[in-house]
């Protein structure tokens, strides 16, 4: 026993103060540190779990509410002589040795929580990722699952996609198509343009605002090229995409213009003498 040491009598004997007050201040440091553990799975279940799958959320919290609690208890006990120090650095060591082990799926791992928190995408959206293009058909912890326009699946980590530059075609009510149609040298352009115009206007899908446009983009080798532009409704996109270049053929069939095919003239200024 320290000769410093202060005793009081109770019931049972006599017990050192400060071996009770470090009790205590162990016992009080341990309701804290529950305290604030119950405090940050709150936050987390506020703040994340309303945008966060259930099952990436749930593993999350466990380890967050867990680990708040097991430094917590640890450096509580510090009284008692263990030190919180020496199991940092042991940790700190292990922590290394894992993370160089096992270091891309680490990645993956912080980049899925990423993209649950951005939300750039979710399954079902068209999109583009990097040079890959289709729906989206799952999203996990560690990758991303892609369909694409040809029904192949890709399976793309995590980290790839949330460092790649991703277009997401079903964000916008609206979508554009663009169509350029090549008409003959000799034909009317503005009968042209005005054919075209009232098949858009027809097609149910085609927007009014914004209004189709239709403008000579290029001249051609065989052709005068007019660029048709329209909007449609993004869950209408493909479908109208597909329809509007027969409904143009033959809005310019119907008025008379010709949609000419790649052709070369041969001009011969000189006849070669025959033997």
């Amino acid at each position: 026993m320290s000769e410093n040491a202060t005793y009081i009598n109770t019931p049972f004997g006599s017990v050192d103060l400060e071996r009770v007050l470090s009790y205590l201040g162990i016992a009080a440091g341990i309701v804290i540190t529950v305290i604030i553990a119950v405090l940050v799975r709150y936050g987390m279940r506020k703040g994340l779990k309303p945008r966060m799958p259930l099952h990436v959320y749930q593993p999350l919290e466990k380890v967050v509410f867990y680990g708040v609690i097991i430094v917590g208890v640890i450096a509580s006990l510090a009284p008692l002589g263990l030190s919180l120090t020496g199991l940092l650095v042991t940790g700190g060591i292990l922590g290394i040795i894992i993370g160089f082990a096992a270091q891309t799926t680490i990645s993956n791992f912080l980049a899925g929580i990423f993209l649950f928190i951005d939300r750039p995408f979710k399954v079902g959206d068209p999109v583009s990722i990097g040079s890959v293009s289709g729906v989206v058909t799952e999203i996990s912890i560690l990758s991303t699952k892609v369909r694409t326009w040809d029904g192949y699946v890709v399976r793309m980590p995590n980290q790839d996609v949330f460092t790649a530059t991703i277009s997401n075609y079903s964000r916008n009510v609206a979508r554009r198509i663009v169509i350029q149609v090549g008409i003959a040298y000799g034909s009317d352009i503005a009968k042209a343009k005005e054919a075209i115009m009232k098949a858009l206007e027809e097609h149910p899908y085609v927007l009014v605002k914004p209004a189709p446009d239709i403008f000579v983009d290029s001249f051609g080798d065989s052709a005068i090229i007019l660029n048709v532009r329209a909007w449609a409704p993004n869950k209408v996109w493909f479908a109208t995409r597909m329809q509007l270049p027969d409904i143009i053929k033959k809005a310019l069939d119907d008025a008379g213009i010709e949609i000419p095919f790649p052709q070369l003239d041969v001009y011969i200024k000189k006849m070669p003498k025959t033997a």
